[in-house]
C-alpha cells in the first residue's frame, strides 16, 4: 500500500550520490595507448549498433548515444533501483501539487568553457518543450520552466508525481545555449560530461576526448573512439579480433562463436513486439487481430532465432521489472484479457509486414512470423530495411504489421511514458495507430498515481487494456548481450541502455 508523502520543505538535504556519467562515440577505431591503471593515454574503442538518426540531436533518440558516451548530462539520473538521484541538480523539493524546485549544481562548465546556470538549464528544457515532435518523455505533459536565481522552477498543468524521473531522460540533457541554432542542435563541445564530443563523421563514427575540466570524477580513459556498425556479424567479429574493446548488442546468433568470458548477459526492459495497424487495413478488424495473436508461437521464436537467449513474453513488461508478473494473476487483470475478440477467419487477407535490419535477429523473426501467419491464412509480404529508412513509414501507418524491438522504461525508469507514447490517441510513437478511450483512461490513471505499488498496479491494468485490443502482440523480452574485451574494466552494464562508457571505464594491462 502506498502512503501519501509528507509535503517536502522548500529545500531538501543534498544527496551525495555521484551521477553515473555517459559517453560519446567516435568515427574510427583508434589504436589504444599504453596499458595501465591510470589510463592517461588509453582510448576505448566502441562498436555501436545504430548510426545517428537525427544528427545527434538530444531531442531525438540520438540522445541515448550522448548519454552512453558520457558527454551530455541531465538534472537527475536513476540509480540501479530506478530511484532519482542528483546529477546537474543537487537537490529538489515539491513545493505544491504542480510545482517543483531544483537547485542547479554550481561550478560546472560546459565543454566550451561557458558556465552552467539556471538560465542554461531553462533554455535546454524549453527547447525540448517546444520541439516537434516532442520528446517521448514529455508526451501529454504540459509544463513551464523558469529560472529563480540558482534554482529552476518547473510547473506542470496537472500533478505529476514522476517529474524528477522524467528529468532523467537523456532527451532532456542540458547543453550550452551555443548548441541550439536555427538548423538544429549540435552537441559537439556543448555538453558537461567527462568526455567531450570533438568530431562526428556522419553515420561512420564519432570521437570523444577526456574533458579535464569535468566537475566530477575525472575520466580514466583519454578518449572514446567509436564506429557505428549496424551489421551484427561485423560487431561480433570486431570483438573477436580485438578491433573493438566494447561492443553493443551482440546478436544472439553470434554469441556462441565468442568466448563466454567476453560476453555479459543481462535481462533488460526491452520487448520485441508485433504491432498491428488498428486504424486501417485488415487489422482494423479486432477479430483479424485476434487471429494473428493466436497464430504466433513465441517459444518457437525464442528457441530458434534467439537460441534461448531471451524470455518468452507474457505481456508488454518483462522480467527486468520483477514486480510486473505478480499483478497478472489479479482477477481484474485476467478479466480484462477475457474481453479480447474471438479470432476471425482471415481467408487470404493480404498484409504488409515490416521490420528493420539493424537488430540482426529481427529479419529472422519476420521470416518466422510470416510462416506462422500464413499457416492460418494470411498472405504476407515483407518489407525489411535499415531503421533510419523505415521509421517514418512505420509511424505513418504504412504497414499492416511491424516488428519492433522497443525499450519499455527507456525514458524515465517507469513504463507509463512508453504506454502513453505507443498506445494513446495522442502518442508520438504510435506504430499500431491505436486510439481507444479505455486505453487512454487507463494510462492516464497510471500517470497520475504516485510511485509505489499503486502505480505498479495501475501500470499493469494499462498493460491489460492494451493487450485486450490485440493491437500489440508481445513476442519476447530481450537480454543485453554486451561484448567486452579482456582488458576492459568498469564498462557499464545497464539494462536501461543509458550508460555504456563512464568516467571509470578503462583498459587494464594486457592479460
Amino acid at each position: 500500500m502506498t502512503t501519501r508523502k509528507r509535503r517536502a520543505p522548500r529545500r531538501l538535504l543534498a544527496l551525495t550520490t555521484i551521477p553515473l556519467s555517459l559517453s560519446l562515440l567516435t568515427a574510427c577505431f583508434a589504436e589504444s595507448g599504453p596499458a595501465g591503471g591510470t589510463g592517461t593515454d588509453e582510448r576505448v574503442s566502441v562498436a555501436m549498433l545504430q548510426p545517428p538518426r537525427s544528427g545527434l540531436s538530444p531531442l531525438s533518440d540520438d540522445a541515448f548515444k550522448l548519454s552512453r558516451w558520457a558527454t551530455a548530462e541531465t538534472l537527475v539520473v536513476l540509480d540501479e533501483a530506478g530511484e532519482a538521484v542528483p546529477a546537474l541538480a543537487t537537490e529538489w523539493a515539491q513545493v505544491d501539487d504542480t510545482t517543483w524546485r531544483f537547485a542547479v549544481r554550481q561550478d560546472v562548465r560546459f565543454h566550451n568553457g561557458n558556465e552552467l546556470t539556471a538560465d542554461s538549464v531553462v533554455n535546454s528544457l524549453q527547447h525540448a518543450i517546444d520541439a516537434t515532435p516532442v520528446p517521448r518523455i514529455l508526451d501529454g505533459v504540459e509544463m513551464t520552466v523558469e529560472a529563480d536565481r540558482d534554482d529552476v522552477v518547473i510547473t506542470t498543468a496537472e500533478p505529476d508525481p514522476l517529474l524528477p524521473h522524467r528529468l532523467s531522460s537523456p532527451q532532456l540533457a542540458v547543453l550550452d545555449a551555443e548548441a541550439y541554432t536555427d538548423s538544429g542542435v549540435d552537441p559537439a563541445g556543448t555538453g558537461t560530461g567527462p568526455f567531450e564530443l570533438t568530431a562526428v563523421d556522419g553515420v561512420v563514427g564519432a570521437t570523444l576526448d577526456r574533458y579535464d575540466g569535468y566537475w566530477g570524477e575525472a575520466a580514466h580513459a583519454a578518449g572514446i573512439d567509436v564506429k557505428f556498425v549496424p551489421d551484427g556479424t561485423a560487431r561480433a567479429a570486431a570483438l573477436r579480433t580485438g578491433e573493438a574493446d566494447i561492443v553493443e548488442a551482440i546478436p544472439a546468433g553470434q554469441a556462441a562463436s565468442i568466448s563466454d568470458d567476453l560476453i555479459v548477459e543481462v535481462p533488460m526492459p526491452r520487448t520485441n513486439t508485433l504491432y498491428l495497424n488498428a486504424e486501417t487495413g485488415p487489422f482494423a478488424d479486432p477479430g483479424v487481430r485476434a487471429a494473428a495473436r493466436e497464430a504466433i508461437d513465441r517459444a518457437a521464436i525464442v528457441e530458434s532465432v534467439y537460441e534461448g537467449r531471451a524470455d518468452v513474453a507474457e505481456g508488454l513488461l518483462g522480467p527486468a521489472l520483477p514486480w510486473a508478473a505478480a499483478y497478472r494473476d489479479e482477477p481484474a487483470y485476467q478479466e480484462m484479457l477475457e474481453t479480447r475478440a474471438e479470432p476471425a477467419d482471415v481467408d487470404g487477407a493480404k498484409i504488409t509486414l515490416g521490420t528493420f535490419t539493424d537488430r540482426a535477429e529481427l529479419p529472422e523473426v519476420a521470416v518466422m512470423i510470416e510462416q506462422q501467419l500464413e499457416a492460418v491464412g494470411f498472405d504476407v509480404q515483407q518489407d525489411v530495411r535499415e531503421y533510419q529508412f523505415i521509421e517514418a513509414d512505420a509511424l505513418d501507418g504504412k504497414f499492416d504489421a511491424f516488428i519492433l524491438s522497443r525499450a519499455t522504461v527507456l525514458d524515465s525508469g517507469d513504463p507509463v511514458a512508453y504506454f502513453a507514447s505507443d498506445f494513446t490517441c495522442a502518442g508520438g510513437f504510435s506504430i499500431a495507430q491505436l486510439c481507444s478511450s479505455d486505453v487512454d483512461a487507463a494510462i492516464s490513471r497510471a500517470a497520475q498515481t504516485e510511485p509505489g505499488e499503486d502505480r505498479q498496479r495501475a501500470s499493469m491494468m494499462a498493460e491489460a487494456e492494451v493487450l485486450a485490443t490485440d493491437a500489440a502482440i508481445p513476442l519476447l523480452h530481450e537480454r543485453v548481450i554486451q561484448g567486452e574485451s579482456a582488458r576492459v574494466a568498469d564498462a557499464a552494464r545497464d539494462p536501461r541502455e543509458r550508460i555504456l562508457v563512464t568516467a571509470s571505464t578503462r583498459l587494464d594491462a594486457a592479460p
